[in-house]
């Protein structure tokens, strides 16, 4: 039945129902890049986000210096109480640098920098910004387990789209790989495994948690981020205190295979998350055997999700499928070093530190000519090119 429970809470969206949630007492984060900038789908999020009226947005935001005060003020014409936080300014580098907090930038460390300036609430919600399909009632459905007792809240979706299955990320490398390290585990060591394998959709950027257990978070800078934070919560809320969310059907932007920031560069970060989180949990890894095993996981799940389509009338590739298997088998191995972001409780450096960085940047930058920009959003195909560097407004697909 679809509302069995798996080893985690899980909350199904049976009816249209929006439950009652603490959005007054809560932040919202949502990073954004420059590609966000006055689109459709940032400003169906943010007009909805007005109804919502949660106590704060945090914009953590990624940008070049002459796009940030235009973005600034594109923000300020939403009737929600929004603190734009550029992520890249150089009074914020600087200070950061100064703490031994220098790194590569990413998805990750955006994202860590708005959960510090979140903390001010009582609860945190973070999502992206690029949903075609985003409702108001997401943030109440994130929101109302933790109003129930938890402390922990993970979305998840369908990605069905054009007549295919999306979710590749997900569905052909993180579903398999987690399937062949439980095989090959002894069940006392596999309590980690057991909780990832919970998540309908654990590699969704959607989540909520207690501004408690946020603060003790420790943060994958880039892509890793979604089941980075997975492994976190499982130090720090465990099954009992972690639930997931259905928010119904999801749409956003498609990343290609290959190429710069394609999901064959994604799975490298994944899979190095994915295996330093088990790892850290006690398990022992057998890499000699792991590629093999994740193979014969991939296919068996490959003739489950070729079956589905074709009960659904979707159209599916095996053979692309397969490729893509092959592909991802090349992003696994040991991690390399932790580079992670420390909890914001144990962190060189305060939120209010960081917001005094920020605004002075974004102070000066507006000082020297933004202008007042127009709400009206742009079609997807009027974005500016996208940075390859970029990596925090696509979700995994």
């Amino acid at each position: 039945m679809e509302y069995v429970q798996e080893r985690v809470t899980t909350l199904h969206a049976l009816t249209d129902h929006r439950p009652d949630a603490p959005t007054g007492r809560a932040a919202v984060v949502v990073p954004m890049t420059e590609r966000e900038y006055g689109t459709l789908a940032a400003d169906r999020v943010l007009t909805a986000l007005e109804s919502v009226d949660p106590a704060r947005v945090v914009v953590p935001l990624r940008a070049p210096a002459e796009r940030v005060g235009p973005f600034a003020d594109w923000l300020d014409g939403f009737d929600v109480n929004v603190e734009p936080l550029w992520c890249g300014g150089p009074r914020l580098t600087e200070l950061l640098a100064a703490r031994g907090l220098d790194g590569d930038r990413g998805k990750g460390r955006d994202v860590w920098l708005g959960l510090g300036r979140a903390l001010e609430e009582e609860f945190v919600v973070v999502h992206d910004a690029d949903t075609k399909t985003y409702s108001p009632a997401f943030v109440n459905r994130l929101l109302f387990p933790l109003s129930r007792g938890h402390e922990f809240s993970k979305g998840y979706y369908a990605r069905v789209e054009d007549g295919s299955l999306y979710g590749r990320l997900f569905r052909l490398f993180f579903r398999p790989l987690v399937r062949a390290l439980a095989d090959a585990t002894e069940r006392r060591e596999a309590g980690v495994l057991e909780y990832l394998d919970a998540f309908r959709y654990a590699l969704a950027g959607e989540f909520a948690a207690t501004s408690d257990l946020v603060s003790r978070l420790r943060v994958q800078r880039g892509w890793g981020l979604e089941v980075g934070t997975l492994g976190e919560a499982f130090a720090h809320a465990g099954f009992a205190e972690s639930a997931q969310v259905d928010l119904g059907r999801y749409e956003h932007d498609h990343r290609s295979v290959d190429g710069p920031t394609g999901l064959a560069d994604m799975s490298r970060a994944v899979g190095e998350a994915t295996l330093r989180a088990v790892e850290n949990a006690g398990v022992e890894v057998e890499y000699g055997a792991l590629a093999e095993r994740y193979r014969e996981a991939a296919d068996g799940l490959i003739r489950g999700y070729e079956t589905d389509a074709a009960f659904n009338g979707l159209d599916y590739d095996r053979a692309d499928e397969r490729e893509q298997v092959a592909t991802y088998t090349d992003a696994l191995g040991e991690p390399g070093p932790d580079t992670r972001l420390p909890a914001w409780r144990d962190a060189p450096v305060t939120p209010a530190e960081v917001a005094d960085a920020a605004r002075a940047d974004l102070a000066v930058v507006r000082r020297k000519g933004s202008s007042r920009t127009n709400r009206k959003p742009r079609e997807a195909d009027d974005r500016r090119p996208a940075d390859p560097s970029a990596d925090a407004a696509p979700g995994e697909d």
